[in-house]
Formats: structure tokens, sequence, C-alpha cells
């Protein structure tokens, strides 16, 4: 009994463990069966969030500027030209590159031997001829007199004839008498005609001494000119340009010697193009005097003057487009004709626009906006103005609204994004700033992630982040650009 007990109390244990083995292989084989059939689910995926800077915009007021290149020029320039050839036997003292002269000032001397000499033959000979004239005068004067003389005479021997002819009517005067008075009556009259002849000959070499005279007169003025051109003199305040003589040299006539430009009056001149000129005319199609503020980077000294447009060219020019303007300067210390300059010219004002820097403005027309989710949606807005980095935009609903500064290819309508305002967070971040632990090791994370970055950027980066203060510019920039 006790066998037969133990014998089925094996068998019991045995058929026992063959139903846990089974049972067991069957869960194992169901367990495999359902990771073969069961479908795959992909984890939730944890929507990334930007880090964008934003501005408010707001509508306002804007005088927007115009920008563009000019050179200064003198309003007033002289060449300094020779009239006369000769050797140059004086020149100024300040006769040089750059030289200031003032108005009258002797500039250069030519030998004027030659004009003296001319000046004196010209002066004698006026002398000769105003000695015919007085010469002429006084034979006129003679041969009235002798006239005046002659013509009494012939009065006389007229009323002798006469007399004759009336003792011959009343029969107590001879026939010869008549015949004789007559004859010395006509031969009186002869003479007045004779003397009229005289007389007249008189005038025409008084007419003849007084041409004589204006032409010695206008080769004494000839003369004095000539001498004269043998000095050059300065015509107003300046200063002299391009010189190229030296004293002792032979000059030609009508040769340059040097240009004599008013650094004082200046002026620039500047090329716009056809659009900006037309935004530059009045309701008339008139230049408006609009005023222009120019600058001039010498060396980091920043000169700057003021003006106001005067005129523009009357032609396009060769091979040129646009419109050529010219403004007249104020007070222009520093400046100098030949200087190439940056002109601002102040536009008429534009109303209700939004300023906005130019990187907020897509290549569609259209600006990023956030909504009340802080998602971004697209406004199609209106390019008013370009100004430099900057842009003058408007457009319906545009006010009030945040508009994301600094886009990228990686923003777009719908994406979730953490604002970064400008008035306020931007603003309020010292140039330098402290980091955490936590915060420094992200954006150095972030930094050698960045396959795309040259490695000297990547290093010069690292190397500012393993200071101890980090400027906030370069922080804002790798959280923006990289996603942190």
């Amino acid at each position: 009994m006790r066998f037969l007990r133990q014998s089925v109390t094996g068998i019991f244990l045995a058929a026992v463990t063959a139903a846990l083995l089974l049972y067991a292989g069957q869960l194992v084989f169901g367990a495999i069966e359902a990771q073969l059939t069961a479908e795959r689910k992909a984890p939730p995926v944890r929507e990334r969030v930007f880090a964008v800077n934003v501005v408010t915009a707001d509508l306002q007021t804007v005088a927007p500027e115009l920008t563009a290149f000019g050179r200064v020029e003198s309003r007033r320039t002289l060449e300094l030209r020779t009239a006369a050839g000769g050797r140059v036997v004086q020149l100024a003292e300040d006769f040089e590159e750059g030289g200031a002269v003032r108005a009258g000032e002797v500039l250069v001397q030519i030998d004027p031997a030659d004009a003296q000499a001319a000046l004196d033959r010209a002066e004698a000979d006026m002398m000769d001829a105003r000695a015919e004239e007085r010469d002429a005068g006084r034979a006129l004067a003679l041969a009235q007199d002798e006239l005046q003389a002659t013509q009494d005479q012939a009065q006389l021997r007229e009323r002798a004839f006469q007399r004759q002819l009336d003792l011959q009517r009343r029969g107590v005067g001879t026939a010869a008498a008549v015949e004789t008075a007559e004859l010395a009556a006509v031969q009186a009259r002869q003479a007045v005609i004779s003397l009229r002849q005289a007389v007249s000959q008189a005038e025409a070499r008084t007419d003849q001494a007084a041409t004589r005279v204006a032409r010695a007169r206008i080769a004494l003025d000839e003369a004095r000119r000539g001498l004269e051109d043998t000095t050059i003199r300065a015509g107003f305040d300046g200063t002299l340009q391009a010189v190229s003589l030296v004293q002792g040299r032979l000059v030609s006539a009508n040769e340059k010697l040097a240009d004599l430009v008013d650094p004082d009056l200046l002026e620039v001149a500047f090329r716009v193009s056809t659009a900006q000129y037309a935004r530059l005319l009045d309701g008339n199609g008139r230049l408006l005097r609009a005023p222009v503020r120019v600058l001039l980077d010498a060396a980091g000294a920043g000169l700057s003057a003021t003006g106001q447009i005067s005129r523009a060219s009357g032609a396009a020019g060769d091979g040129q487009a646009g419109r050529l303007v010219y403004a007249r300067l104020e007070a222009a210390p520093g400046f100098e004709p030949g200087d190439f300059v940056t002109v601002k010219v102040t536009e008429p004002e534009v109303a209700a626009v939004a300023r906005v820097p130019a990187s907020a403005l897509g290549t569609d027309g259209a600006v990023l906006v956030l909504d009340a989710e802080d998602r971004l949606e697209t406004l199609p807005v209106e390019l008013v103005r370009r100004q430099d980095d900057e842009v003058l935009i408007r457009g319906s609903g545009l006010e009030g609204r945040e508009v994301v500064i600094g886009r990228t290819p990686l923003l777009g309508a719908g994406i979730k994004v953490r604002p970064l305002r400008q008035g306020a967070e931007m603003q309020a971040l010292p140039e330098l700033i402290e980091l955490s632990d936590e915060r420094r090791a992200r954006l150095v994370a972030l930094v050698e992630g960045n396959s795309r970055m040259p490695s000297e950027m990547k290093a010069r980066m690292l190397q500012q982040l393993a200071e101890a203060k980090v400027p906030a510019q370069l922080v804002t920039r790798i959280e923006t650009r990289m996603g942190g």
C-alpha cells in the first residue's frame, strides 16, 4: 500500500508538472504571437517651441530718409589762364597747391617789358593824334574867318555894282564903269566859293583828326589791357588747386596755370533713381527744397553738414540712369571739393506706417504675427519704404500686432513660439549676463551639435560660453536660431 501511495503521488506530481510546463509554453507562444501580430504605435511627439524676437507694430507718421552717395563740389570755380605769353617773373608767396589767397591779390606777374613798350608807343600816337586834332581845329577856324571876310567883300562889290546900275539909269554913269563893277562883284563871288571849298577841306581834316584820335584811343586801351594781362589777380577769396607753374617759366597765351575754388560755397551732387526723384517732386512737378544731411566718415572723424536741395540736372546724361540732383550746403567745416560723401535726404512725411526691422518682411511681401495662443500667422503688408536696416510697412489689421523679426526658414504659419519682446525682455538684458550651469551646458550642447557651423565660429562661441559672463546677444542668438 505504501508503494502504491507513493506511486500515485509521483504520477500526480508528474502530471501537475507537465500541465504547468504546457501552460507556460502556451503563455510564451501566445506572447510571441501577440508581439509579432501587434501594431507598433509611435510614441507621442512633443511639439517644438521656437524662441522668436517680436516687436509691436505701432502706426505713426514718419518722414523717410533717402540715402544716396555724392561728390562735394564748389559752386564758384575760376580757371587761372594767361591772356599773354611771356616769362614769369613773379609768383605770389601762396601760389602753391592748397594756398589760400585773397580777392585782388597779385598771383602771377609776366614780364611786362614788351607790353609797357607797346603802351608807350600807343600814348605817343595818341599825343600825335590830339596835336593833329588841335591843328585841324585851328585851320578850320581860320578858314571860316577868311570865308566871312570874303563874303563881306562880296557884299560890298555887289552894292557897288548896284550903285553903278542906278547911276546908269539916271544917265550919269557909263557902261564901262558898270561892267567894271559887275566884274568885281563876280570875282568876289568866285572868291567866296573858293573859300567855302577851303572850309570844307578844313572840316574834312577835322573829321579825319577825330577819327585818328579814336583809333589812337582804341590802340591805347588795347595796350593798357595788354599790360594788365601780364598781371593775374585773384578774383575772390579762395584756395588754389592743380597748380602747374614755377617762377622763370615761359608760358603761352591761354595756358592754364591753376584753379581757384571757393571753399565756403560748397554743394553736393548726387544721383538718385527715377522713382526716388519722383518722390522729391511736389504736386506741380517742381523739385522740393528738401533738407539734406551730408556725412563724411574720414577715418572715424564723422564730419557732417546740412543743406537744402537747390536744383536738378537738365538731362539724365549719356549712358546714365536716374537724375542728378544738387544740394547747397550751409557751413561745412572740414569738407573739401572732391570728397565722396553719403547724402541723406528727408522726404515728405508718410502717414499710418509701422517701422520694423527689415528682417521681419518676407520675400512674399508678408510678415509673421502672433495670435492669442502665441502661434504664428501670416499677414500680407504693403512695403512703403526701405530705411537702411528697417522698413516702413502698412496693412489691414497690422496696428498693435506683435511682428516676428529675424525670420528663419524654420518659422511659418501655425508654429508655436516663445516670444522675446523687444520692449521688455530684450531691452532688459544687460550686455553681459551670468548663466546657470544647466543653461550653460544646454547652450554648449546646442553649439557642439550644430554640424553646419564653421569650426572657427564654433570655437569662438564655445570660448565665449566658457567665460564667467556671456554676452546676452550671443545667448539670444543661440536660443533663437537653434531652438533652445
